[in-house]
């Protein structure tokens, strides 16, 4: 496979990172996105399915179907659920996942009712006027003390019920994806719909390609990650290797760049399989791709939370770099490559 496949098979990544942001999906409201991804993996000649409960499974072939590999992925991102209809009509939240009050402030939203449709809001601190609160700076981000203003003619609860909002209702914040000439990619959500991205454009290049591997190969696209159960269930009979393809972690002490695939060693939950590892690395070395390897200190998987429900295989994790993980994240177009090029190298 030359250079130039290589680009033609990112373009195509990008652009389908792009559609796939601009639909919101926060953990426990994610059927538009895996309907999206149900449908890119059709109209690439495969046959998918939905889990019972909300993923996407696929097989993309390959010959030895008892020492089968199970690459994850996860469609499902930070978002917040409506916990309060304040007296002043407005709406206190609770995270889904990881999500920081700190990076979400004065961040567009949508409030997806359960009935009535959707609505437009901004997450601000409470009394969020600089010219008027006099401790702005000093009052600490907490969900506690912050809340969506709607964009709608309200003053009290009884004004918020009357729309159709309740408790229990999805708070979706706006990704505010941007593509730059430079080849970097800034949005909220990168984790993991660049790697989903990056999967589509796999299986695009097996089928284009008519590559046949020598085991055989499953995708699930997971959508519960971010609360810790995504990769609990759908391991096919067979797999005996399970590979996380997630975002790969930049900050101090690490060696990533948003240019290069990581492979990570060991995270939060404990090692990766040492000849996972280490058969990655070789791959990555053989091929001329642009990889790190690191140790993530506060990380934790789809593929750990398979072992953790009991199964027996071997698993490892990759992503490509990206830089302010759960918050306005960036990477770039070359990592997404070196990602894709480690993939062909080490299953091929």
């Amino acid at each position: 496979m030359t250079e130039i496949d290589y680009e033609d098979y990112t373009d195509y990544i990008m652009s389908t990172v792009t559609k796939l942001l601009s639909i919101n999906s926060p953990t426990g409201y994610t059927d538009n996105a895996a309907s999206f991804v149900l449908q890119e993996f059709t109209a690439l000649d495969y046959e998918p399915f939905t889990t019972t409960k909300g993923g996407v499974l696929v097989c993309l072939g390959g010959k030895d179907d008892k020492n089968g590999v199970l690459l994850e992925s996860h469609a499902d991102t930070l978002g917040a659920m409506v916990c309060e209809i304040k007296g002043n009509g407005r709406l206190r939240v609770s995270p889904l996942g990881g999500l920081e009050p700190n990076n979400t402030e004065a961040e567009n939203v949508h409030v997806i009712t359960k009935f009535s449709g959707v609505y437009e809001g901004c997450f601000q601190l409470n009394d969020a006027s600089v010219h008027v609160n006099g401790k702005y700076h000093e009052e600490k981000r907490a969900f506690d003390g912050m809340e969506v203003v709607l964009d709608e003619d309200v003053h009290n609860k009884a004004d918020t019920e009357a729309l159709g909002i309740s408790v229990g209702d999805i708070v979706c914040f706006e990704p505010r994806t941007r593509m730059t000439k430079s080849g970097y990619i800034k949005s909220r959500f990168l984790d993991d719909k660049l790697s989903v991205a990056i999967l589509l454009g796999y299986a695009k290049y097996l089928k284009e390609q008519k590559i046949v591997l020598e085991r055989k190969l499953w995708v699930h696209v997971t959508v519960y990650e971010e609360v810790g159960h995504g990769g609990c269930a759908s391991v096919p009979a067979g797999v005996t290797e399970a590979i996380s393809v997630d975002m790969g972690c930049i900050g101090k002490t690490l060696t990533c760049t948003e240019k290069q695939v990581s492979i990570c060693a060991k995270d939060s939950r404990g090692p990766y399989s040492y000849s996972v590892v280490k058969g990655l690395i070789e791959a990555a070395k053989h091929s001329g791709t642009d990889y790190a390897v690191d140790v993530y200190p506060f990380y934790g998987s789809d593929v750990e939370a398979t072992l953790t429900a009991g199964a027996d295989v071997r698993h490892g994790l990759i992503g490509a770099g990206v830089y302010a993980s759960h918050g306005y994240e960036r990477s770039h177009r070359d990592g997404v490559k070196n990602t894709l090029k480690l993939l062909t190298a080490y299953l091929g």
